[in-house]
């Protein structure tokens, strides 16, 4: 059984690197698909690597060691902080992509000019930076609380529950930083 379950893993993780390096590559050297869509569209694919690479080795991990089943709070946090990046980064590419599509449809004669390659590097810098920031408050804050017990979590991927339920602190404003920032950046690419 438990072989079977670290093949399987195994098996998606390096489905998902090869097919998003494959889109990478594709897009890079096609000159054909070097559109602004396609551009987009590569960029989530590194985004989709980078979650894949945060979560899967912990779990291949966690079967390989047959009682290693835990994270410490700050291998916990750190990798909080990559998953939500990556998480919200994909949302902010969700809503360029799909203004990259209104702007094809709906204005189709402004639309070279509107979506040059140095408008679509400009708003990549932009999300990843937002991202990288907007995660970094409430992952800093998170890393402030005070932890009663053990320090590890009984989990081989972290999510932000067990965390704070391990906390002695006031978790509110933690608690208000993670909604709002979801509410956001979740609900930007719904606009």
């Amino acid at each position: 059984y438990n072989i079977f379950v670290i093949f399987f893993l195994l098996l998606i993780y390096c489905v998902t690197i090869c097919g998003n390096l494959l889109i990478i590559t594709l897009v890079y050297y096609s000159k054909s698909l070097y559109t602004p869509m396609y551009f987009f569209l590569s960029q989530l694919a590194v985004s989709d690597m980078l979650l894949a690479t945060d979560v899967l080795p912990n779990m291949l991990h966690a079967f390989l060691e047959e009682n290693t089943t835990s994270i410490s709070i700050s291998d916990c946090i750190t990798q909080l902080y990559f998953v939500a990046v990556s998480e919200t980064s994909e949302c902010l590419l969700l809503t360029l992509m799909s203004y990259d599509r209104y702007l094809a449809i709906c204005r189709p004669l402004h639309y070279a000019m509107l979506m040059s390659h140095q408008f679509c590097w400009k708003t990549i810098i932009t999300s990843c930076s937002l991202s990288f920031l907007a995660v970094l408050t409430y992952t800093f804050d998170i890393s402030r609380l005070q932890f009663c017990g053990p320090d590890i979590i009984d989990h081989f991927f972290c999510d932000l529950e067990p965390i704070l339920k391990l906390s002695c602190s006031d978790t509110t404003l933690v608690q208000l930083l993670v909604t709002s920032s979801t509410f956001i950046f979740g609900g930007i690419p719904f606009l």
